[in-house]
């Protein structure tokens, strides 16, 4: 799993937020160009804050970054062509869109 043109589906419930066509691996990581859907609108903010997080210094700000991180868990799911995946960390800004995943949640 995680050839390039593969379709990863991105959701909010029900609610379709995005689409991203890998086009690059490099293990761990997957990314590609991301399509919003219509839920995207709603949780933009959050992976803008998310991001801008991540770029500061992390030890510093590590609680924010994760706090923030909670809620996108919270309000979407990441699935595969397989279906969904159990765990993921999700970067999304403008038309990219970056993640890895696992079956298995992650270790802490």
């Amino acid at each position: 799993m995680g050839s390039g043109g593969e379709v990863w589906q991105v959701r909010g419930g029900d609610v379709p937020v995005g689409e991203i066509l890998i086009d690059e691996a490099d293990f761990p990581w997957l990314s590609g160009h991301f399509t919003p859907g219509p839920g995207y609108a709603a949780i933009r903010d959050l992976f803008t804050r998310e991001l801008a997080l991540l770029e500061r210094d992390l030890e510093e700000h590590r609680e924010e970054w994760e706090a923030a991180y909670d809620e996108i868990r919270r309000r979407v799911s990441l699935s595969s062509p397989e279906g969904p995946v159990a765990e993921f960390l999700l970067h999304i800004e403008g038309d990219r869109a970056w993640f890895r995943w696992s079956d298995e949640p992650f270790e802490d």
